[in-house]
């Protein structure tokens, strides 16, 4: 369960692109923009990865 606005949006960029990599043909450009978007969240969480 999220506990912020920040973990509820990284939760869901986390599901989106799981289901995203399971279908080839996906968008690869909204991909990587929400790659970026999780990368920049998990770095204002301090979170490694």
């Amino acid at each position: 369960m999220s506990v912020n606005i920040k973990e509820a949006n990284l939760e869901a960029i986390t599901h989106s692109i799981a289901f995203m990599e399971k279908d080839e043909n996906c968008d690869k450009e909204l991909l990587k923009k929400l790659k970026e978007e999780r990368d920049k969240l998990l770095k204002e969480l301090n979170v490694s990865i």
